[in-house]
C-alpha cells in the first residue's frame, strides 16, 4: 500500500490501461460503422446517443474493475518484491535485518524463506565476528603495547607513508608540533591521515627520501640507512629531524619515520656560547696586552727599583687572576653541546625567502636572475637572510638602490649567490664597514655582522663591479650540500582548492584525478552543524559544528572537530527543545569569523560528507564574504546516497537510515553526535553502492544528481 503512493508506475500503467481500453472499442466501433449502410450507420449513430451514459457508465465499471485488478497485482506482488529485493541486499550489511511478510502467499512464503536464511546467516556471522572479536583483541593488545611503547619515548616520533601521509604517532610529536601552531583538538596539525607536509618543509622531506634512496642504491652500503635536516616551524621553533626508511617485501621505500627534537634552547644556548666568546675573546686581549706590557717593561728597565717591580708584579698577578676567572666562569657557564649549526635547503628556497623579506618592508623591485633549481646549500638561513636584509637596507637608505636582483649558479663545489644592484660603485672601506658593523636585528642572542655571518656558513664575499653594464654584484661563495641522486618516487603534494561560487554539484575543487579515486581509499571529513533555525537568508546561523575524519574505511572517532559557536541571533525556544544548545552554553564561544578558518584546515584535503548536505551548506556559504573560508571540496550527500541505494523506501531521514542500516543513533541533535551517526552511516552504505557499480567518486556524484531529492534548494 505504502509503496503505491511513491511509485510512478501504477498510475501511468493505469492510464495506458484506460487508453487501451478506448482504443479499443473505439475500434471495435468503427468497425461496425464501416460495414452499415448510411441508413444503418444514422441509426447506429442514434442508438450510440441514446444508450451512451450507459455505455459511459459501463466503461468506467470495466476500468474500475480492471484498475483493482492492477492495483491488486502492484500491492499483493510488484511492491512487496521491491521491497523484499532491498530487504534482502541490507542483509548483507546488516544480518539483524528481516523482511517484511506482506503481499500475496507465495510472496510472503519467499519472505519466510528468506528470513530463515537470514536467522542460518546471522548465527554464521556472529560466530565469525565473535573470532574476529578475539582476533581484534590480541591485536589491540599488541597495538596497547606498541602504543605504550610509542608513549614513553623521550623524542617525538611520526611514521608516515611515502605520500607523506600520517600512519602513526606518539604524544610527545602531537604535543610538539600542536603547540607549535597554537591549536587544540579541533584544529589538530598532526592525526591519522593527515598530510606531514602541513608542519614540515615538502622539500627538507623530499631531500631526505633522495639520501635514503641514494644509500638505498649503494652495492656496498652496510647499516640501516639514515638521513637528518634541521628545519624551522612556523612558530619559530627548531627541530632537529631524523629519518628512516620503512620498506616493503621488496625492499623498495615504501614509508619513513620521522624522530623529532626540539633544540630551540640548544640553538639559544649556542647563540649566548657565541656571544660569551666573541666577549671573552675581546676581554682577553686586553688583559693579555696588559700583561705584555708589563713584562715588556719589565724586560727593558732591568735596573728599576724593588718598588716599581712589586707594582708591575702585582699588575701581572691581577691580570693574570682576572683571565683565569674568565676562563673558569666560560668553562662553567658553557655546557651545551652545539652540533645543529647548518641545515640543507634548496637553494631555490633561499632566494624565494630572501625576496620575500626584502620585498616586503622595503619599498624595494625584487627580480630573479638565472638560478639553478637542483642546487642544495648547507647555510644557517635565518642568520643569512638576515645579514643580506640588512644589506639591502643600507643599500636603500644610503645610496637610493629600491632594485636588486638574485642569482645562483654552480662553481665547482661552491654555489655563487648573487646579489646585483644598478648604480655607482661601492667603496671598499664602506663595503669593509658594512660587513664589520653588527647588524640591526639579533641573530639569536648575539650581536653578529655581516661578515661574520657568512663566515658562519663557511663562506666567502666577493664584490665587483661592472663598468660596461654600471652594476655592483656582491657575491657569497657557499658551501653546497652533498649531491643525491633523484627521488624515484612521486611524492604527491597536497593540493589547494580554488575559491568560487559554492555549488553542490560543481564544486570547483573537483578535478579528475579526484573524480576516478575510489570510495574506498580517499579520506572524507563527514560534519554536521547545528543552527538557530532553519533559513539562513532570513537570518538564522550557525551554533555549533561537528566532524570528523574517515580514512581507510575507519571513522576516526578520537581525531574530531566539536565546536560551539557564539551567535548574535537570539535561540528560539524551539530550536533549544532540539538541540539542547542554550544560550548561556554559548557564552564566550569564539565567533563563526574565527572558527571556520580551524574547520576548513581540519577538513582540508578530503571529501565532505553530510546529510541534507545542502543545508548545511547554504549555512556556510552564507559566511564567505565576513570570514573569507570557502569550501570548495566535492561534497556527498547521505540523503542522496540514501535514494540511491534504496529507491523504493519512502523515509530518508537519518534516523530511518541508521535503523535500516543496523546503526545505533546515540547523540543525536548534536552536531557530533549527527556527525558519528551519519559517518558510521556511509560506512554502512560503500559496499551497498558498490554492488550498483558505483565505485568511484563520480559514480557517485552522478548517481546523486538522478534522485528527486537533488532538485531542492535551500
Amino acid at each position: 500500500m505504502h509503496g503505491l503512493k511513491t511509485n510512478y508506475r501504477f498510475p501511468l500503467a493505469l492510464a495506458l490501461l484506460f487508453a487501451t481500453q478506448v482504443l479499443v472499442v473505439g475500434a471495435i466501433f468503427l468497425s461496425l460503422a464501416f460495414d452499415m449502410e448510411a441508413p444503418q450507420r444514422a441509426m447506429f449513430g442514434d442508438m450510440l446517443a441514446l444508450r451512451g451514459a450507459q455505455l459511459a457508465t459501463l466503461a468506467l465499471f470495466l476500468l474500475g474493475i480492471l484498475g483493482f485488478a492492477l492495483y491488486s497485482l502492484f500491492d499483493n506482488y510488484v511492491a512487496p518484491l521491491e521491497r523484499l529485493t532491498e530487504d534482502a541486499a541490507l542483509l548483507t550489511s546488516n544480518p539483524s535485518h528481516r523482511a517484511a511478510v506482506e503481499g500475496a502467499r507465495v510472496v510472503q512464503s519467499l519472505a519466510g524463506k528468506i528470513n530463515a536464511l537470514a536467522a542460518i546467516h546471522q548465527t554464521l556471522y556472529d560466530e565469525v565476528q565473535t573470532k574476529i572479536a578475539g582476533a581484534n583483541h590480541a591485536l589491540a593488545e599488541e597495538k596497547d603495547r606498541l602504543a605504550a611503547l610509542m608513549s614513553e619515548l623521550v623524542q617525538s616520533v611520526l611514521v608516515c607513508n611515502i605520500e607523506g601521509r600520517i600512519l602513526l604517532y606518539n604524544a610527545g610529536a602531537k604535543q610538539l608540533l600542536d603547540a607549535e601552531h597554537g591549536q587544540g583538538q579541533a584544529g589538530s596539525a598532526v592525526g591519522l591521515g593527515r598530510s606531514v607536509f602541513g608542519v614540515l618543509e615538502r622539500g627538507l622531506i623530499v631531500h631526505a627520501l633522495e639520501q635514503i634512496q641514494y644509500q638505498l642504491n649503494q652495492p656496498g652500503e652496510r647499516g640501516r640507512p639514515l638521513s637528518s635536516f634541521v628545519a624551522s616551524l612556523a612558530g619559530g621553533q627548531i627541530v632537529r629531524a631524523r629519518m628512516a626508511p620503512v620498506l616493503d617485501r621488496a625492499q623498495a621505500l615504501d614509508g619513513f619515520v620521522l624522530t623529532l627534537e626540539d633544540i630551540t634552547r640548544s640553538v639559544e644556548a649556542d647563540s649566548r656560547r657565541d656571544a660569551l666568546l666573541q666577549s671573552l675573546t675581546q676581554n682577553e686581549r686586553a688583559t693579555l696586552a696588559n700583561i705584555r706590557a708589563a713584562v715588556e717593561t719589565m724586560r727593558s728597565f732591568p735596573d728599576m727599583s724593588e718598588a716599581k717591580k712589586i707594582q708591575f708584579a702585582g699588575i701581572i698577578d691581577d691580570e693574570s687572576q682576572r683571565l683565569a676567572r674568565q676562563i673558569e666562569s666560560a668553562v662553567r657557564d658553557e655546557h651545551v653541546d652545539s652540533d645543529w649549526r647548518l641545515e640543507e635547503m634548496r637553494g631555490a628556497d633561499l632566494i624565494a625567502l630572501l625576496r620575500r623579506r626584502i620585498d616586503t618592508p622595503f619599498p624595494y623591485t625584487v627580480e630573479g636572475g638565472p638560478i639553478d633549481a637542483t642546487l642544495w646549500l648547507k647555510v644557517d638561513s635565518y642568520a643569512l637572510t638576515q645579514a643580506l636584509v640588512a644589506l639591502a637596507q643600507r643599500l636603500c637608505a644610503e645610496l637610493g638602490v629600491c632594485a636588486v636582483r638574485f642569482g645562483l649558479q654552480k662553481a665547482g663545489r661552491l654555489a655563487h649567490l648573487d646579489m646585483i644592484w644598478n648604480g655607482p660603485p661601492l667603496a671598499a672601506d664602506t663595503l669593509r664597514l658594512w660587513e664589520n658593523t653588527a647588524l640591526p636585528v639579533r641573530v639569536g642572542a648575539a650581536e653578529l655582522s655581516l661578515g661574520a655571518v657568512i663566515a658562519e656558513q663557511g663562506g666567502e664575499a666577493v664584490y665587483h663591479f661592472d663598468h660596461e653594464e654600471g652594476t655592483s654584484c656582491y657575491r657569497l661563495l657557499l658551501p653546497l650540500a652533498a649531491p643525491q641522486a633523484a627521488l624515484q618516487i612521486s611524492v604527491k603534494q597536497a593540493g589547494r582548492p580554488e575559491f568560487y561560487d559554492f555549488d553542490l554539484f560543481h564544486q570547483p575543487g573537483q578535478n579528475e584525478e579526484l573524480d576516478q579515486g575510489l570510495l574506498a581509499r580517499l579520506s572524507f571529513t563527514v560534519f554536521d552543524t547545528e543552527t538557530t533555525g532553519l533559513q539562513p537568508t532570513e537570518g538564522d546561523e550557525i551554533i555549533s559544528i561537528g566532524a570528523l575524519r574517515i580514512v581507510n574505511g575507519r571513522l576516526l572517532q578520537q581525531e574530531n572537530f566539536d565546536q560551539l559557536v557564539q551567535s548574535a541571533r537570539l535561540l528560539s525556544a524551539e530550536s533549544i527543545a532540539i538541540h539542547g544548545i542554550s544560550a548561556a552554553m554559548l557564552e564566550g564561544q569564539p565567533v563563526i569569523e574565527k572558527v571556520l578558518p580551524r574547520f576548513h584546515r581540519f577538513a582540508e584535503g578530503t571529501v565532505l560528507v553530510a546529510h541534507n548536505a545542502a543545508f548545511d551548506m547554504r549555512f556556510l556559504q552564507m559566511k564567505e564574504a565576513s570570514s573569507g573560508i570557502r569550501f570548495t571540496q566535492p561534497v556527498l550527500d547521505t540523503l542522496l546516497l540514501s535514494q540511491v541505494v534504496h529507491p523504493h523506501q519512502i523515509e530518508h531521514s537519518l534516523e530511518a537510515i541508521a535503523q535500516r542500516l543496523g546503526v545505533p543513533i546515540v547523540g543525536r541533535h548534536t552536531a557530533l553526535g549527527d556527525a558519528i551517526v551519519t559517518g558510521e552511516v556511509f560506512l554502512k552504505m560503500l559496499p551497498l553502492l558498490a554492488e550498483k557499480g558505483i565505485l568511484t567518486l563520480k559514480d557517485a556524484r552522478d548517481a546523486e544528481q538522478q534522485t528527486p531529492y537533488a532538485r531542492l534548494r535551500y
